[in-house]
Parts: structure tokens; C-alpha cells; sequence
């Protein structure tokens, strides 16, 4: 470390300059420290904090002492940047559970996939969730890795899904059937929340996301098609852009539709609600989990099982499948960014129908 020493107004200060080797150029670079002293005690901090400088820059440079807990912390400045808040809370929540999971301190390029998975065991969860969590855990590791922050993860391969037997028949929960749709409208009608039903045919009969619901507008309705071009945040009732670019999308309004949105427009107007919202509550938008509890507490009064708003969609899907529109019809008006997402949610009822085509097949005579 050698010293400069400068005259300012102010009086003479003492530049502090430490050189040292760049890993990456093997050139010699410096750094330095501007003090008003050159006693001992100067020199001694001077020292310390050169020494900091180069560590960090270093450090900077090399993988070797990246902790989980500043990947997360890098990670969260970017993902917020570039992506919409209701992702951005929903990455955060998974990012602070995943910090108690594989310990804040964790050196990153000393993860394995038996540590992983051992850590995830811990957690004492169903496989299901500990499936979210892994999909969630290794979207961070790639980002990571992508970054540069991370040398390998290539173990990533030996963490498969957990077996979840019972995931077949919670996909099949996820919609209705005709007859278990007609019990619980019948049920519903017989409330006192006009709104509540309207909103429930209105979801069965568009299969929108709730969010994209709530966050309609009367303007976003015309003639023939509903504009979908929004969606509201079901936790802070933020609107944005809707979910994927395909979500931007325009809804047929067939001759059952047309009637439901007359009905609800003429329902508006007899109660005096003069919002711009479709659905609204003292000109505001509505209560989401208002509605989730009533569709809960409907649903498993008649059919013995919890529906969610999400179930409604499915089940518009479902019908629209049995009725034999095309898939690639249903996921356009679904909002699915490929065919390849409509596929495989409904995989399940595409399975059910190749049954009934068989059937058919067997009991036909072509020559």
C-alpha cells in the first residue's frame, strides 16, 4: 500500500492505494480510499477497508461463497422489475419459505439434489405440495444459473416429481359434471345473493378467470364479443395486463350469454349500481373472498365437495369438449398461450371422450 497525499480547500487528504490481480484479466488493478490522516490508526483502516474492496470484488467475480440467501436476494431485485406484482408476491412467498427450507447460509454450489430432496422431506408435506415446491425451487436455481451466479445444475435431473397418486382425481375435483352443475345452480338460485348467482352463471358460461371477471368492464362488451384485456389482483384489487399474451383475447357471445348479460345489467340498474364494473359492490369491485365462501359453502352443502371460482372455468371447458367444439377453439377462448396448456389440463375428459369415439366406432358399419 503506498500513500498520495492531495491539497483540497479544505486542507491536505491522503489517498490510500492497494493493487492487486484480477482473476478473470491477470492484470494488476487497483483500489483506493481518500482519509484526512496519515497516522496509524488511518493507515490501519485504510488497510481494512482496501482489503473489503478487493474481497468484494473477488467475491464479485467467483461463485465459491455465494450464499442461498444472496441468490434469493439478487433474484427478488430483478424478478420485481420484470414481472407483474401479483407474480412477483406470489415468487416472494415461495422465496421466503425456500430460505427456511435450504437455510439462508447454504453455499449454492455446494447444493446436491440429497440435500434437496432431504430438506424437502423435512418439511413433513404432502407430495403434492412438495412437488410446488420443487417447481418453484428449480425455476431459482436456473435463473441463478443463467446468471452466472451458479456453475452447475446438472443435479436438477435427479430431483424428479414425487409420486402423487392422487392427483388423477383432484384434477377430475377441479370441474363439474352436467348434473353436479345443475345441483349446485339449483341450490344457489335459491339464495338471496343475486349477484353472487349471476356471477356463477356468468363464470360457467364464459369460463373466464375470476380475476379477468372482476375486472370487466360494461365498455368491454359489445355486440358479438367481450374484450378481455385486463385482470384484477384477488389480493390488493390492483388491475393489470391479463396473465400470459394470449389471456388478451376476445369472447364469443353466444345466445345464452347474451341473455345472462342482459339479465345482469337490468339487475344492476333496478339496485342503482352506476359503476363502469359488470360486477360491483357499492360502485367498488366485489369481494373476492366474499364469493369464494358462498361457492364453498354451496358446493359442499350439495355435492359433498369444495368447488372453487377456478372450477368453473374448467367445467365451461369441459362441457365445450363434450359438445365437440374443437380444443383449439376452447383454448383460444380459454386464453392459453398453446394447445399444448388445454391439453393437458384437460387431459383427463380427452381420455373419457376417446372411450365414448371407441364406442362409437365399434357399433358402426363402414363397408
Amino acid at each position: 500500500m503506498h500513500i498520495e497525499e492531495r491539497t483540497t480547500k479544505k486542507g491536505n487528504v491522503y489517498k490510500y492505494i492497494e493493487y492487486y490481480l484480477d482473476p478473470l484479466t491477470l492484470k494488476r488493478k487497483r483500489v483506493s480510499v481518500t482519509l484526512e490522516k496519515k497516522d496509524r490508526a488511518s493507515k490501519r483502516l485504510a488497510e481494512q477497508m482496501l482489503d473489503e474492496q478487493i474481497q468484494n470484488i473477488i467475491n464479485h467475480m467467483n461463485n465459491d461463497n455465494m450464499t442461498f440467501g444472496k441468490l434469493v436476494e439478487k433474484y427478488l431485485v430483478t424478478h420485481k422489475q420484470e414481472t407483474k406484482p401479483s407474480t412477483y408476491r406470489r415468487d416472494e412467498y415461495h422465496c421466503k419459505l425456500f430460505l427456511k427450507i435450504i437455510g439462508t447460509d447454504t453455499l449454492v454450489n455446494k447444493l446436491s439434489a440429497r440435500y434437496i430432496r432431504e430438506k424437502l422431506d423435512e418439511t413433513n408435506k404432502p407430495n403434492v405440495t412438495k412437488n410446488e415446491y420443487l417447481k418453484h425451487l428449480k425455476a431459482l436455481i436456473r435463473w441463478g444459473f443463467r446468471n452466472d451466479y451458479i456453475d452447475d445444475i446438472n443435479y436438477l435431473y435427479k430431483l424428479p416429481a414425487y409420486k402423487d397418486p392422487e392427483k388423477k382425481y383432484r384434477t377430475q375435483d377441479k370441474y363439474l359434471e352436467k348434473e353436479e352443475m345443475e345441483l349446485l345452480l339449483k341450490d344457489i338460485r335459491q339464495s338471496k345473493c343475486q349477484q353472487c348467482i349471476d356471477l356463477t352463471e356468468f363464470l360457467l358460461l364464459t369460463g373466464l378467470r375470476i380475476g379477468e371477471a372482476i375486472a370487466l368492464k360494461k365498455t368491454d362488451i359489445d355486440k358479438t364479443v367481450i374484450h378481455i384485456n385486463k385482470t384484477c389482483n384477488l389480493l390488493t384489487y390492483e388491475v393489470s395486463t391479463p396473465k400470459t399474451y394470449a389471456s388478451d383475447r376476445d369472447i364469443y357471445i353466444q345466445d345464452e350469454l347474451r341473455a345472462k348479460i342482459k339479465e345482469i345489467k337490468a339487475h344492476n340498474s333496478n339496485s342503482n349500481i352506476s359503476s363502469m364494473l359488470l360486477f360491483s359492490e357499492d360502485g367498488d369491485f366485489i369481494n373476492y373472498d366474499n364469493y369464494r365462501m358462498f361457492l364453498r359453502k354451496h358446493s359442499k352443502k350439495v355435492l359433498g365437495k369444495v368447488i372453487t371460482p377456478h372450477a368453473l372455468r374448467h367445467t365451461h371447458a369441459s362441457i365445450l369438449l363434450s359438445q365437440g367444439v374443437s380444443i383449439d377453439a376452447i383454448s383460444r377462448r380459454l386464453g392459453h398461450t398453446d394447445i399444448a396448456t388445454t391439453r393437458k389440463h384437460y387431459i383427463h375428459i380427452l381420455e373419457e371422450l376417446k372411450k365414448t369415439e371407441n364406442m362409437q366406432l365399434d357399433s358402426l358399419k363402414i363397408i
